[in-house]
């Protein structure tokens, strides 16, 4: 059921989106305690601020109201993905190229399931990040099919 109201909910959320320019990240539709939970990710290259997520709020909320897809109440919550934004996608892999990430895999690969460095390359196939073991530098090539999951990464100095 959990999949069928992200992908309704995708299908609405979407032209709103396209209309005021802005990328749908993540949508999570989750029980915490005895509430549900409707979340909206939204980004662009700029960063989104609170009106935007206000205006694609009071909009998609008028379309879930008409189209009514979820049978419980819930909080519906419009943000951004924040400073640590996941990569979901081979766009958001392509576009955090450059970038600090952290990458955790379905089985080790050189003997570690944990990954942080800079994401060097990615073909589609295989994700490149140069990580740091004490004072050397050393790439990681890593499949796309084993990356467990992935976000951009702070890095405090």
């Amino acid at each position: 059921m959990m999949s069928k109201v992200t992908e309704t909910v995708e299908e609405l959320v979407t032209p709103i989106l396209d209309e005021l320019n802005l990328e749908l990240v993540d949508i999570e539709y989750v029980k915490e305690g005895r509430d549900w939970f409707l979340r909206i990710f939204i980004d662009k290259e700029t960063g989104v601020d609170i009106e935007e997520c206000g205006l694609v709020s009071e909009q998609l909320s008028a379309k879930l109201d008409e189209v009514d897809p979820i049978p419980y109440n819930y909080f519906l919550e419009v943000s951004s993905p924040g400073a640590e934004r996941p990569l979901k996608n081979e766009k958001d892999f392509t576009k955090a190229i450059g970038k600090n990430v952290f990458i955790k895999t379905y089985e080790p690969i050189d003997g570690e399931k944990t990954f942080e460095g800079i994401l060097t390359q990615f073909d589609g196939q295989t994700v490149s990040v140069e990580i740091k073991i004490k004072t050397r530098k050393k790439t990681v090539d890593i499949p796309y099919e084993k990356v467990a999951n992935a976000r951009l990464a702070v890095v405090f100095s």
